[in-house]
C-alpha cells in the first residue's frame, strides 16, 4: 500500500510525460524535427494565467498591458494564458521550424537549441527565476480511493494526459488530415501529388500540440509547480518516454510517462531512507530516462522511422585547416599585447575567451569536422576539471602530471558517452549526448560526494619554481597565466590543425560525409568516431582544467548544461566548421572579452544569453556556414573575380582545401 501511495505522488510529474511525449511524436511525424525546445514553449501559457491570476497583467515577450485593477478570475486568466502558449507555439512554427524543414540534422538540432534558450531566458527575464506555485484549477484536496489517497489534481491532470493521447491517436488513425500526415512521414513527394500540402498539415500538428501541453502545464503546476529550468530540461525524460514507443505509439508515451513519474516518487522516497547510499541521493532519478534513452537508441534505434525527403539536405563545406605562418605569427602577438597591455577584469576577459576557444574546438572536431551532434562537451570539461581537483588535493599529483591524468579521465568518459555513436548520429545522438550531460552534472557535480560543499579549491600551477597561479593579492589576474593560457591555446590549436589537416581530418570528413562509403574504402568507421569522441572531450577537459585554474576552485555552476548550450550558440554562431569560428566562439562567448565589454558599457549581462540564442536561430537558418564560414566565402568570391576567368577558386566543390558532404545518412547506421 504504501507503494501505490508513493507512485500516486508521481502522477502529475509522470502526466507532464506522457503529455510532452506525445507531443514530441506527433511532431516528429509530422515533421521529421526533434523539438528540443518542446517543455521551454509549453510553460509560456502557465506563467501567463499565473501573472494574470496575481494581478491582471498580460505579459508578451517584449511589454505587458494591465487588463484590469486586482487578480483575475481563475478560469478566464486560464484561458488567456493557453491562448497566448498556442499563438506562441504558431510562431516558433512559422519563424523557426518552419524553414528549417529541409534542413540536415544539425541546423535542426541547433535551432530547437537556440529557441530553449531564447525562451528560457525570455521566460527568466518576464517572470523570474524562481519557483511559482499556481492556483488549482479543480479543488487541491485528497479523495481516499480503496484505501489510498489520491489527489484530485494529480487524478485530473492523468485524466487530462489520457484524453490528448487519445485524441492525438484518433486524429492519425481516422481523420484524413492525420492519414496524409502519416503517409507524409513516408513519402513526402506523392503527398504533395495527392493535393496535400506538409505545411499546413505541420501547422494543424503545432497547434494540437501547444494546446495540449500548455493544458498539461497549467493542470499539473499546482503540484509540480513553475520553474522555467524544471519545465525546459523535462524534453529530456519525456524523449525518454517518447522513444519507448519508438516516436510512434502515443499508447506507449502515455504509459511509460506515467510509470516514469511513479517509478521517480518512488526514488525519491528510497533515496531519503538513511540506509540507502550516499552517493546515490542525488541525480539517480535523471539517471533512469539517461539509461532508457541508451538502450532504446542503441538496441531498437532502427525501428524509428526517419522522414521521407524529396531532397536529401547538404551538409555545409568544411575547410581543412592549414598553419600559415604569417597570420599564426600576427594573431600570437595581437594576443601577447592584449593580455600584456590590460590588467584586472578586462585582462580576465580575455583569458577567459582563450579557454573558451579551446572549449570550442571541441565542438569543432566533434561536430564541424566528425559529424556527430554532442551537447555533453561541458559534462567533459567540467569532469577534468573535479578529476584535476581530485588528483591534486587528495592524492598530492603535481603539475602538470595532474592536468594530463585529469584530461584522460574526460578522454575517458567522451568514449563511453560516444559509444551510443557507433549505431546512431544526428538528432538521436544529441538527445543522448545532451541526458548524459543532465546526469553527470546533477549525479556528480551537485552531489556532496563527489563535489563538497566546502569547494573544490585548487592552488593553481607551479613548474619549475616559476607560479603560473591566476590570483595573487589583489590581482585577479595575473600576466603570468595569461601568458600560461595562450601558450596552452597555441599548442592545442597546432595539434588540431595537425591533426584535422592529415589522415584523421579526412577520415573525419569521410565518416561525416557518408559512413557506407567510408567503409567501403576502408575506414575503420567504429574506431574513427571513437577517436573522435576521445579527442574532443580530451579538449574539452583541458579546457575545463583551465577555467577551474582560472577561477582558482571547481564550481558546478561553470559546467552546467545551459552553459554548455550556450558555447555550442556562440560556436555555431562563429562557424562550427572552421578554426576561426572557434576564435570568434571564444571572443564573443558567455564570460569572454566581448561580453565583458558589453556588460560594462550597457549591462547587457541579463539579456547576453537570450541575445545569443536568438542569433543561433537565425543563423541555422539564414547562414548555417557562421559567421566565419560566410565570410570565407564572401571573400572567396571576391578573390575569384579579382583573378578573372579561367582561374581555380580556392573554396568550393573544386577546390582541394574544402570538403562539401553532397548528401546526409539517416540516423541510425549501423557501423558494423
Amino acid at each position: 500500500m504504501v507503494v501505490i501511495q508513493l507512485i500516486i505522488l508521481g502522477l502529475a510529474a509522470g502526466a507532464v510525460y506522457a503529455v510532452f511525449a506525445d507531443g514530441l511524436i506527433a511532431v516528429y511525424r509530422a515533421t521529421g524535427i526533434i523539438n528540443f525546445a518542446h517543455g521551454a514553449m509549453a510553460m509560456w501559457g502557465a506563467y501567463v494565467m499565473s501573472q494574470l491570476h496575481s494581478d491582471s497583467r498580460l505579459v508578451f515577450p517584449v511589454w505587458s498591458i494591465s487588463l484590469g485593477d486586482g487578480p483575475m478570475g481563475l478560469w478566464p486568466a486560464a484561458l488567456i494564458g493557453l491562448v497566448n502558449g498556442v499563438l506562441l507555439t504558431l510562431l516558433c512554427h512559422y519563424l523557426v521550424f518552419r524553414p528549417l524543414r529541409k534542413a540536415p540534422a544539425l541546423s535542426q538540432v541547433v535551432a530547437s537549441v537556440g529557441l530553449l534558450l531564447f525562451l528560457q531566458s525570455l521566460v527568466a527575464l518576464r517572470f523570474g527565476t524562481f519557483t511559482i506555485t499556481m492556483a488549482p484549477l479543480v479543488p487541491n484536496e485528497n479523495v481516499t480511493v480503496a484505501g489510498v489517497s489520491v489527489s484530485v489534481v494529480s487524478a485530473t491532470a492523468v485524466g487530462a494526459a489520457a484524453v490528448i493521447c487519445l485524441a492525438l491517436w484518433a486524429y492519425f488513425r481516422f481523420t484524413k488530415y492525420g492519414i496524409a500526415t502519416r503517409a507524409g512521414a513516408e513519402e513526402e513527394l506523392g503527398l504533395r501529388l495527392l493535393g496535400f500540402s506538409p505545411d499546413r498539415l505541420a501547422l494543424i500538428i503545432w497547434i494540437l500540440v501547444g494546446f495540449s501541453s500548455n493544458v498539461i502545464v497549467i493542470l499539473a503546476g499546482t503540484l509540480v509547480g513553475l520553474d522555467p529550468n524544471v519545465y525546459t530540461f523535462a524534453v529530456i525524460p519525456a524523449l525518454a518516454v517518447a522513444l519507448v514507443g519508438l516516436l510512434k505509439s502515443f499508447w506507449a508515451g502515455f504509459a511509460a510517462g506515467i510509470a516514469l513519474g511513479g517509478f521517480q516518487a518512488y526514488i525519491m522516497y528510497l533515496a531519503a531512507n538513511t540506509w540507502w547510499p550516499k552517493w546515490a541521493k542525488v541525480g539517480l532519478t535523471d539517471a533512469v530516462p539517461f539509461l532508457a534513452i541508451i538502450v532504446i537508441l542503441f538496441l531498437f534505434g532502427k525501428g524509428i522511422p526517419a522522414r521521407g525527403r524529396i531532397t536529401e539536405p547538404r551538409l555545409s563545406p568544411v575547410k581543412v585547416p592549414a598553419i600559415k605562418l604569417p597570420v599564426a605569427a600576427v594573431a600570437i602577438v595581437v594576443a601577447v599585447l592584449a593580455v600584456t597591455l590590460t590588467s584586472g577584469n578586462y585582462r580576465y576577459g580575455i583569458v577567459t575567451s582563450m579557454i573558451l576557444t579551446i572549449m570550442s574546438l571541441s565542438y569543432t572536431v566533434v561536430t564541424g569536422y566528425l559529424g556527430q551532434i554532442s551537447l555533453a562537451q561541458t559534462a567533459f570539461a567540467g569532469t577534468a576539471g573535479f578529476a584535476l581537483s581530485k588528483v591534486e588535493n587528495e592524492l598530492g599529483v603535481p603539475f602538470p602530471l595532474s592536468i594530463v591524468l585529469a584530461v584522460i579521465v574526460a578522454a575517458l568518459l567522451g568514449i563511453v558517452i560516444g559509444t551510443p555513436a557507433l549505431r546512431i548520429r544526428g538528432a538521436q545522438l544529441a538527445v543522448i549526448t545532451l541526458a548524459a550531460a543532465i546526469v553527470v552534472q546533477q549525479f556528480v557535480f551537485n552531489n556532496n560526494v563527489f563535489t563538497p560543499l566546502k569547494g573544490n579549491p585548487l592552488s593553481g600551477p607551479k613548474i619549475f619554481g616559476l607560479d603560473l597561479s591566476v590570483r595573487s593579492g589583489t590581482n585577479v589576474s595575473r600576466l603570468q597565466f595569461g601568458l600560461f593560457t595562450l601558450v596552452v591555446l597555441v599548442a592545442v590549436m597546432v595539434v588540431v590543425v595537425l591533426l584535422l589537416s592529415g589522415r584523421t581530418g579526412q577520415s573525419f570528413l569521410a565518416v561525416r560525409s557518408n559512413e557506407r562509403a567510408a567503409a567501403s574504402i576502408g575506414i575503420d568507421v567504429s574506431r574513427t568516431k571513437l577517436l573522435g569522441f576521445a579527442i574532443s572531450s580530451a579538449v574539452a577537459g583541458l579546457g575545463g582544467c583551465m577555467l577551474a585554474y582560472s577561477s582558482a576552485q571547481v564550481e558546478p555552476g561553470s559546467f552546467t548544461v545551459l552553459v554548455g548550450l550556450s558555447l555550442l550558440a556562440t560556436v555555431y554562431l562563429g562557424g562550427i566548421g572552421s578554426m576561426s569560428g572557434a576564435v570568434l566562439a571564444g571572443i564573443i562567448g558567455p564570460g569572454g572579452i566581448v561580453y565583458m565589454l558589453l556588460n560594462q558599457a550597457v549591462d547587457l549581462g541579463t539579456y547576453y544569453p537570450m541575445i545569443a540564442a536568438a542569433l543561433l536561430v537565425v543563423t541555422a537558418i539564414l547562414n548555417p556556414l557562421g559567421i566565419a564560414g560566410g565570410t570565407r566565402i564572401m571573400a572567396d568570391q571576391v578573390l575569384a573575380r579579382l583573378r578573372g576567368p579561367g582561374r581555380p577558386p580556392t573554396t568550393g566543390d573544386a577546390a582541394g582545401p574544402v570538403l562539401r558532404t553532397t548528401r546526409e545518412e539517416p540516423a541510425h547506421v549501423d557501423a558494423h
